[in-house]
């Protein structure tokens, strides 16, 4: 893939997978014994599709991810990324954990530059990329301040800045909203929303929220308890670009009843007094 400086893309509807996972399932090895994380996983992911990945606590999710990702090593099955089955980090990839791994004693402007030092690149041309990221982001005038003086949603903006420099054509996200507070969660689901409608990236987002998954999402993957296992796949048909009043529509609220009784059903969930149910999965 080449790394040259983007200045954006038309989304790419979703059509053939450009991500196949196929029978994957991942066992993590102990003293104690053999813990089963992942379960014959099959899922095919279109290119520019945004996928959301919902589950309760322990059930692979993130596992998942870091095997797309090449962090861990699959015990079975295959992942295939673009044509090329992979068992390592692939090319064209931009990762966004929960926390924003900064590095405190760098500017925003030079946490964002990080990846082209670590590819030994040319930085010229690169940072006028950097900085309109920045700006897309709500970060402008930021540039040289460092990430103790930010807040955690301006954080998490860098380093979503700094996944997508390199114009990944697969962005992971796990969890990256979780720590945050719900305005700027909500905030923040706009700001991506917007982000990825506006260029070419196919996205994996892992999330405990049920409505952010299906604010989101072009479909939501349900995974069960460990070992995780996919239960089912919703189609999210809403339409885009979604303001945060389609929640409030009852289109919204029955997916998030029908994913809402999956979790009921499978024993992760209790029903809340009331009739009034919970938004998130697991802690």
């Amino acid at each position: 893939m080449s790394h040259e400086p983007s200045t954006g893309a038309t989304r790419v509807s979703s059509g053939a997978a450009f991500v196949e996972i196929r029978g994957v399932g991942k066992t993590y090895r102990s003293r104690r014994g053999d813990v089963a994380a992942l379960s014959g996983i099959d899922l095919g992911i279109g290119s520019g599709e945004f996928v959301s990945v919902l589950g309760p606590s322990g059930c692979g999710k993130s596992t998942l991810m870091r095997c797309l990702a090449g962090l861990e090593h699959v015990s079975s099955g295959e992942i295939v990324i673009g044509g090329r089955s992979h068992d390592g980090p692939p090319e064209g990839l931009g990762v966004v954990f929960q926390r924003d791994v900064l590095l405190d004693w760098r500017t925003v402007l030079d946490n964002v530059m990080l990846p082209i030092e670590v590819h030994r690149l040319d930085p010229s041309g690169w940072e006028q990329k950097a900085r309109e990221l920045l700006a897309l982001l709500g970060l402008t005038g930021f540039e040289d301040r460092h990430p103790w003086e930010l807040s955690g949603g301006m954080r998490q903006r860098v380093s979503i800045c700094r996944a997508l420099l390199m114009n990944p054509s697969l962005l992971l996200m796990d969890e990256p909203f979780g720590a945050l507070d719900a305005m700027t969660r909500d905030e923040l689901n706009l700001e991506l929303q917007r982000v990825w409608m506006g260029d070419a990236k196919t996205v994996f987002f892992v999330t405990h929220s049920i409505q952010e998954a299906v604010f989101l999402g072009d479909r939501v993957v349900v995974m069960s308890p460990s070992p995780g296992r996919i239960v089912e796949i919703i189609d999210v048909t809403l339409p885009r670009p979604r303001d945060l009043d389609i929640r409030e529509t009852p289109e919204f609220g029955a997916m998030v009843r029908h994913i809402r009784g999956l979790f009921l059903s499978m024993g992760v969930m209790k029903a809340a007094r009331h009739g009034r149910g919970v938004a998130a999965v697991g802690g």
